[in-house]
């Protein structure tokens, strides 16, 4: 094992993580838009029930941002905050002006299909450095986001 950081960890394993972290930070800042936008721009029949569930939605996602950051800084780094880093380090891109419920749904899925992914490798990647705080979260996030996905896929009929 390396130099070990002020909570214990190896310094090495940590700037991984950390890089890691902020990659998912990013697809989280850019997702938590694209909600905001999804929750104020719906329209049609179904505007009262999404207007509301992509309100629950972005509430949840600001404070997996912040969490996401302050691990960040727990490992002892420095989280991103522009959202031009943001839009560069982000495998989910901004979309624009969408309104009709089905579409922004099944973005929202894409959404989640890639966050869940970048939490798997960072549970492989947390369990590797011995780094249980990062675990513990990344492993309660994926618990609860798999049901909303299940939610969603429920809402479009799959």
């Amino acid at each position: 094992m390396g130099k070990l950081n002020s909570i214990g960890l190896d310094e090495k394993l940590t700037k991984e993580l950390a890089v890691k972290l902020n990659e998912l930070l990013a697809n989280y800042s850019i997702f938590y838009m694209n909600t905001r936008g999804f929750h104020w721009n719906i329209s049609g029949d179904k505007f009262f029930e999404l207007h509301l569930k992509f309100e629950e939605l972005y509430n949840n996602l600001v404070l997996k941002i912040d969490e996401v950051a302050e691990r960040v800084l727990t490992l002892g780094h420095t989280p991103m905050h522009a959202y031009t880093d943001y839009i560069a380090a982000s495998e989910i891109k901004a979309v624009k002006n969408v309104s009709e419920g089905k579409e922004a749904v099944k973005y929202i899925l894409d959404a989640f299909k890639i966050i869940i992914t970048k939490q798997r490798a960072l549970l492989e990647l947390s369990a590797k450095a011995d780094d249980e705080g990062t675990n513990a979260l990344m492993s309660d996030y994926i618990r609860e986001q798999e049901k909303l996905v299940w939610m969603y896929r429920a809402y479009l009929g799959k």
